[in-house]
């Protein structure tokens, strides 16, 4: 790793139970918050960081029926401690034993490359919410690779400056999609996609990427050892010299991401948190911020005619009575609304 980057703990822990865990991550947190409010792994699960931390620090995944805690930066610390007392897991109807665990923890796990390595998404990936969404219905096939690739690419120069890692060189990104058709999700109007991709940067097994990392969207995993070796390449046995010529006629398939078009991810959050109340859950909820030729709308201009009738019309509707009492989306009480507890 190059010197001029600094060194950023990643922890995951897959934790082994005495039988398949069926639940969501929602009801993990909730079990974890109610077992242990004391323990500093509370804040970086019930939304109390949400201002700090725009990219959750803490994220808890189920994967193929066992659950995983997956820890950036700051969030390293909490999951090891609270692995140490960690026995049980008591969901009322069913209480889990965690009988071992596996954790794999390294500083090296998150920074820029000068190589390409390949991920798998191992739960769809929610590249689109409504507004992208919208955008990417009206574009050929063509321009949707190269749309999502750059919304690939900016989650990955927005999660990097959420590290204090200041980048020097672009980012690459190569999508390869089992289809370029959605999958329509029923939560907020998003749309999600299988596949794999490819970039010139070292990311942590497990971490999320899009919208809803916290419900376990985009969750992906590093197709290469810790050495760097790609593992698909070396299962098919595909020589060093072929795999320089592949890679050297698909460069034009990557979209180079420029660094600094990208913009400040605090001013997307302040834009998006002046629209109503209910984007402190979308905050908590992704981390894929809306291109800004589409979205940005400076001093306060409309794009034409007919979007500013759109919105002087919903001005002109009576307002419905709104809760004084703020709802905190990562609260027991509202997991237990939104999952069977």
């Amino acid at each position: 790793m190059s010197l001029q980057y600094q060194e950023i703990p990643t922890i995951n822990v897959r934790l082994i139970t005495d039988k398949p865990v069926r639940k969501t991550p929602y009801q993990v947190k909730g079990v974890l918050m109610k077992q242990f409010p004391n323990e500093e792994i509370v804040p970086m699960l019930n939304g109390t960081y949400r201002e700090k931390f725009l990219y959750p620090r803490v994220q808890v995944k189920i994967l193929n029926e066992q659950i995983y805690f997956i820890g950036i930066g700051e969030g390293v610390e909490p999951i090891k401690e609270i692995i140490k007392n960690l026995r049980t897991l008591d969901f009322g109807n069913i209480t889990f034993e965690i009988t071992d665990n596996e954790i794999e923890d390294s500083k090296q796990r998150f920074h820029p490359s000068s190589k390409l390595f390949r991920y798998r998404f191992v739960t769809p990936w929610v590249a689109l919410n409504q507004s992208t969404g919208k955008k990417y219905r009206y574009l050929k096939n063509k321009d949707r690779v190269n749309y999502l690739n750059k919304l690939l690419g900016q989650n990955i120069v927005f999660l990097s400056r959420e590290l204090g890692i200041k980048l020097e060189k672009n980012i690459f990104t190569k999508i390869n999609l089992s289809t370029l058709l959605p999958k329509k999700l029923e939560e907020n109007n998003w749309a999600a996609f299988d596949g794999e991709f490819e970039t010139n940067f070292i990311l942590p097994n497990f971490i999320g990427i899009g919208n809803g990392i916290t419900r376990g969207y985009g969750t992906l995993h590093g197709l290469f050892d810790l050495n760097g070796k790609d593992l698909i390449q070396s299962e098919i046995g595909v020589n060093n010299s072929q795999l320089d010529e592949e890679k050297q006629t698909s460069l034009s398939d990557f979209q180079e991401i420029d660094i600094k078009k990208v913009p400040n991810s605090n001013k997307v959050i302040k834009r998006k948190k002046s629209k109503s109340k209910r984007s402190k859950k979308i905050l908590n909820e992704e981390f894929n911020l809306e291109d800004n030729e589409f979205s940005d709308n400076k001093s306060g201009r409309y794009k034409n005619s007919k979007q500013k009738k759109n919105i002087h019309r919903n001005k002109s509707k009576p307002k419905q009575k709104q809760s004084t009492g703020e709802i905190n989306y990562n609260s027991e009480e509202y997991h237990k609304k939104q999952h069977e507890f």
